[in-house]
């Protein structure tokens, strides 16, 4: 009887690993789901046969716990990843060293696919932390295993995001909408999307080695998709732009809060554009047609309409 193949997915827990996870599963893998928290993943093992997607204790930060999870897998896709840091140097030791560590026994495991998760806006020269540390992560993912393969998103959107659920909810309890760099422009792609992608490079659509940047079929400036969003949401909220330096103000003073709704850094983040890159390899290169946001998102911001919604499904 031939063996099954093993992937690990590293952040498998998260928002994006849930997508993937499924696609995994269906494609007749065993999913190895590593997480610091493996309560979190308990609910994935719904997603394949009995015993076919197993929750596995793994910390970036142990060596031992990374190598334990690595043994025997074929496939490794890691989505280890953070927007804002808890302590100083956090996402230097999240996106770098430790997708570095995953990629160097990775190697040494034997495994033959590699996929990094990284972002639209990685850049050494980037005037973000975050965008800096992840371009780190990817030279040190080369350095480590030269035929993986990245993949960088741009704002992923999804049921269970937390980019317009996040306004949604400011929407319904703020009388105004601040608006951070307006102009910059986005290009947000479908969770579902990304995942179609780690599909397609896994089953070996794509030779290794490669880069994709993923985006929807449409650019929006920051202000245009706020716009629609309130529409969607039927609430009136005047859009007031909120001037940088006053921005910088108030992102110090909530960095400070729990959860840090805003950061230096993402506003830092938010003055480059985030969409893909002209002559850029993308979903349509690997052969996935690009969700619209307008066919997702209005699904589940309904619930952030006038009385959740429920009166306009009784009319």
């Amino acid at each position: 009887m031939a063996t099954r193949s093993v992937a690990t997915v590293f952040g498998g827990s998260g928002f994006l690993g849930r997508y993937i996870v499924r696609r995994l599963a269906a494609d007749g893998h065993v999913v190895r789901v590593a997480a610091r928290h493996t309560a979190s993943a308990n609910a994935l093992r719904m997603m394949g046969r009995v015993g076919q997607v197993v929750p596995m204790f793994a910390s970036l930060a142990d060596e031992a716990s990374v190598a334990r999870a690595l043994e025997g897998t074929d496939i490794v896709v890691n989505l280890v990843g953070i927007l804002a840091e808890a302590r100083r140097g956090d996402f230097r030791r999240v996106h770098e060293e430790g997708a570095g560590r995953i990629a160097r026994l990775a190697a040494v495991a034997g495994t033959t696919r590699l996929v990094q998760m990284s972002a639209i806006g990685a850049d050494p020269d980037s005037p973000s932390a975050y965008g800096k540390s992840k371009a780190g992560g990817e030279a040190a993912v080369r350095a480590a295993f030269p035929s993986a393969t990245i993949l960088r998103p741009s704002v992923v959107f999804g049921p269970e995001d937390a980019f317009f659920n996040r306004f949604g909810a400011m929407a319904r309890l703020s009388p105004i909408m601040p608006v951070f760099s307006g102009e910059t422009k986005l290009q947000p792609v479908y969770a579902g999307d990304v995942a179609d992608a780690v599909r397609a490079v896994v089953q070996e659509n794509a030779p290794g080695g490669g880069l994709y940047e993923l985006g929807g079929p449409r650019v929006w400036s920051f202000r245009e998709l706020l716009a629609w969003m309130l529409a969607e949401m039927h609430r009136k909220r005047p859009l007031i732009s909120v001037p940088m330096g006053l921005a910088r103000i108030q992102a110090a003073l909530l960095e400070h809060v729990p959860g840090k709704p805003l950061t230096r850094d993402q506003l830092a983040m938010l003055s480059r554009d985030n969409v893909v890159a002209a002559g850029a390899a993308d979903l349509e290169t690997l052969g996935i047609v690009p969700t619209p946001v307008e066919l997702v998102v209005p699904s589940y911001i309904a619930r952030y309409r006038p009385g959740g919604g429920r009166k306009e499904e009784l009319d």
